[in-house]
């Protein structure tokens, strides 16, 4: 937990819940500038970020409604471009445009990346700016991805501001087929080695 965390994430509100409840002691030392300010991603953040496939993104709306919303793709889509940015193409899904509305009038956002099998969970605030595919050709490069069919309608740039790792206590483990595939595959080899066996026990027993 870091500086930068505390100065985004404790308002004023949040710091009196937290003298009310008493756990206001437990994380006054975040105060200190001598605190590592924590807003710089580093070699870890950066491994974890670009091994998932998906990501939660909330933003707020003028009238201050929270909108959360998935955002997911190949693994690595979501791009660490330096130690404070990341970028994602932003693909065409069902032309609500929530998202992309919520961020013209306000930048901010956070997104929550989960790795269920690890029980691991890495929070970012942000700033977002949506830059349109045409506007800047190197930049789309950076994020395209080969192979993938989906059509990215502009990149969204990520101007990380803090981060913070939580607690693994309260998260579900879940795998994904592709995660449990390698398990699978020796069961299923397992069973076909087994039934064969099998097979081959009832005709010597037969003869």
């Amino acid at each position: 937990m870091a500086r930068a965390f505390s100065e985004i994430a404790f308002t004023q509100s949040v710091r009196n819940r937290q003298e009310e409840l008493g756990s206001r002691g437990d994380y006054a030392s975040l105060d200190s500038p001598g605190v590592d300010p924590g807003d710089h991603l580093t070699e870890i953040e950066a491994r974890f970020i670009q091994a998932r496939d998906g990501f939660y993104q909330a933003t707020v709306s003028e009238t201050g409604w929270p909108y959360v919303q998935f955002r997911g793709g190949p693994v690595g889509f979501l791009k660490v471009l330096d130690a404070t940015t990341l970028a994602y193409g932003d693909f065409r899904g069902n032309r609500q445009y929530i998202s992309s509305g919520n961020l013209s009038d306000n930048d901010r956002v956070s997104i929550i990346l989960m790795d269920y099998p690890n029980r691991t969970r890495l929070k970012i605030w942000a700033r977002a700016q949506q830059v349109p595919i045409k506007d800047d050709p190197d930049l789309a490069a950076a994020v395209a991805l080969q192979g993938y069919r989906a059509l990215p309608e502009r990149v969204v740039v990520l101007s990380v501001e803090a981060f913070d790792w939580n607690c693994p206590q309260h998260i579900p483990q879940r795998f994904t087929l592709s995660e449990l595939a390698p398990d699978l595959t020796a069961l299923r080899n397992r069973i076909r080695e087994l039934e064969e066996e099998n097979a081959e026990l009832k005709a010597f027993l037969k003869s």
